[in-house]
């Protein structure tokens, strides 16, 4: 530790005493809390200088008790906010405990976009981790609240997370619908139309890991009813080609048409993760018709 950080670690620790002999000492007008708020702010600010992350997470932790006892509730949220950004840097448990407080304090006092924000990053903490069970709580939280607000764009953007999550743990109806809605909502958007082929695409994949043909052709079917330009893209050729190898029950066509697409629009992991999952499921069958004859 260098002398500077050393320096800054004294003086946060000299605040944070100064905060706590206010709050322990007797005061006759009422403004102890708010002194000790200032000493707690000064302290955690020399800990964030000093780098020492969970020192500045704990001293917020003291200043949001401190504006509660105030009743200033938009403080005290921004406090916890300030507590979780220090506790990212150590530990996503404590930065996502800090931030559910945050969340609960700004959805009472109807600061609702601030709550769908911070719904959302602690979505963003659980997929760090990879907890899809609990990211999709948030994101789905962060969407519902970003509607009510009448934020469209942003409600979008955490339900095709929540879709993402859905389809990684094999729950592609919840997957495809959310595609669906949102291809179907992004057709008279001039910003939007162009993410339409994608967000099919995506349904489509979800569609080919069921491995219903009957399904997947009539997905395709209705696909074309909603957006007609679509049958002339690349997507629409993917799917539709995979469905007939699917529905032919060839492995080796299956593993042609993703290359032949893939040599062009390069795949990323989640497409991937789908595609092999419907061609595991296609061996599968192809094993049971041999076994058959």
């Amino acid at each position: 530790m260098t002398d500077r950080m050393a320096d800054q670690i004294a003086k946060g620790e000299e605040f944070e005493k100064k905060a706590e002999k206010k709050i322990n000492g007797w005061v006759l007008f009422g403004t102890k809390y708010e002194d000790a708020a200032e000493f707690y702010d000064k302290s955690a600010n020399y800990f964030k200088l000093a780098k020492s992350w969970d020192k500045a997470g704990s001293v917020y932790l003291k200043l949001a008790n401190c504006h509660l006892k105030l009743d200033s509730k938009h403080e005290a949220a921004s406090a916890y906010v300030d507590a979780a950004n220090c506790y990212k840097k150590t530990s996503s448990k404590e930065a996502i405990s800090c931030l559910q407080q945050a969340v609960n304090i700004f959805m009472e006092i109807g600061r609702l976009s601030m709550a769908a924000r911070y719904s959302k990053e602690i979505g963003e903490l659980y997929e760090l981790e990879q907890n899809f069970e609990q990211a999709i709580v948030y994101f789905e939280q962060s969407a519902e609240l970003f509607q009510n607000e009448e934020v469209t764009t942003s409600a979008n953007q955490s339900k095709l997370k929540v879709a993402q999550f859905s389809a990684q743990l094999e729950r592609y109806p919840k997957a495809i619908e959310i595609y669906e809605d949102i291809a179907r909502q992004s057709l008279n958007n001039n910003l939007l139309k162009y993410g339409v082929r994608g967000h099919l695409l995506n349904a489509g994949l979800c569609q080919l890991c069921r491995g219903d043909v009957v399904a997947i052709t009539n997905s395709l079917e209705r696909y074309q009813d909603l957006d007609p330009t679509f049958s002339r893209t690349r997507e629409y050729k993917l799917l539709a080609d995979l469905a007939a190898a699917i529905d032919e029950e060839d492995v080796a066509k299956f593993t042609d048409v993703v290359k032949e697409f893939d040599s062009m629009t390069s795949l990323d992991a989640w497409k991937t993760t789908l595609l092999l999952r419907a061609k595991e499921n296609l061996k599968a069958k192809e094993l049971e018709e041999d076994d058959l004859t």
